[in-house]
C-alpha cells in the first residue's frame, strides 16, 4: 500500500506564495509520474501538473507559466510552487501518484484558499 501525505495547505493572502509538498511511503517499487490536481467549488477535479521520474514536466494549459512543479525521487517527494498567487487559485489539491503498472495513488487533498 501506499501513502501520500500532503502539505502547504491553508490560508494564503492574493499574491502571495504557496508551496506544497507530497511526500509518498510504503509499497514504493516503481514510480511513472507524481503530480497535483485541484478541484475548486462546484467544478470538476482537474490536472494542475506533473512530473515524470526522468523529470519531464506537463502542466495545463490554465496554468502555464504561473505554477512550477518539480520532485525529489530521493525521497519519493512533489513540490508544487505559486508565485502571486490569485484568488482563482483556491481549490482543494490532491496529490498523485502512479505506478508504472499505471495503478493511481491519491492523497486526501489539501485545501488552498487565496484570500485577503
Amino acid at each position: 500500500q501506499v501513502q501520500l501525505v500532503e502539505s502547504g495547505g491553508g490560508l494564503v493572502q492574493p499574491g502571495g506564495s504557496l508551496r506544497l509538498s507530497c511526500a509518498a511511503s510504503g509499497s514504493i517499487f516503481s514510480i511513472d509520474l507524481m503530480g497535483w490536481y485541484r478541484q475548486a467549488p462546484g467544478k470538476q477535479r482537474e490536472l494542475v501538473a506533473d512530473i515524470t521520474s526522468g523529470e519531464t514536466t506537463r502542466y495545463a494549459d490554465s496554468v502555464k507559466g504561473r505554477f512550477t512543479i518539480s520532485r525529489d525521487n530521493a525521497k519519493n517527494t512533489v513540490y508544487l510552487k505559486r508565485n502571486s498567487i490569485k484568488l482563482r487559485a483556491t481549490a482543494v489539491y490532491y496529490c498523485i501518484l502512479r505506478g508504472v503498472g499505471g495503478y493511481d495513488y491519491w492523497g486526501q487533498g489539501t485545501q488552498v484558499t487565496v484570500s485577503s
